[in-house]
């Protein structure tokens, strides 16, 4: 089954909001980008996807006249194509012909997705269920995810690593193999 690399997010975009933490930066771009490396060594196409917003002009992170809607300095990522969205599912973006995501998989003849970029409870996951739903096989490459720390309502803090483990558990099984990068087959 021929497969492609979707990289959600990892932009610049996110330095710029209040939650931004360095703290697992390292972990995720040495883990995103040696994902990058392998699919790049076997011809697996890479997705670029960028979250854009021009609501609120350039001062929004996410506005392409803000000058952030760019990959993270540190990633080294030739894509394949490049795809833009302003929804919460990559399966939504279009490249800059007018095409979905969705639409140039399918023409590509793509029946497995590998979901990795920032934030993993939030696009991450969204494309995951999305990507199942629309009947392809979903690879989520847990470790090649990045989020932050969240307090929910009721007020209790939640870690990253306690968002990462949550998202795996309600994924796996169901709308994806989650793996982790050193394990995944290409």
């Amino acid at each position: 089954m021929k497969s492609a690399l979707i990289v959600i997010d990892a932009q610049r975009s996110f330095t710029q909001r209040p939650y931004w933490s360095d703290a697992d930066l390292s972990r995720f771009i040495n883990r995103l980008q040696a994902l990058i490396d392998r699919c790049e060594a076997r011809d697996v196409p890479i997705l670029q996807v960028f979250h854009v917003e021009e609501e609120d002009g350039p001062q929004n992170p996410f506005s392409r006249r803000s000058g952030f809607v760019e990959p993270l300095p540190e990633l080294r990522i030739r894509p394949t194509a490049v795809f833009t969205k302003s929804v919460h599912s990559a399966m939504f973006a279009s490249n800059a012909e007018g095409q979905s995501l969705d639409y140039w998989l399918r023409k590509q003849g793509v029946g497995r997705v590998i979901v990795s970029g920032i934030r993993t409870e939030q696009c991450c996951e969204t494309t995951t269920r999305h990507a199942s739903d629309l009947g392809y096989a979903v690879s989520y490459a847990i470790d090649a995810t990045l989020t932050f720390p969240m307090v929910a309502g009721s007020g209790r803090s939640y870690t990253p690593a306690e968002i990462m483990d949550r998202t795996e558990l309600v994924l796996a099984g169901r709308f994806a193999d989650v793996v982790r990068v050193e394990a995944l087959q290409l």
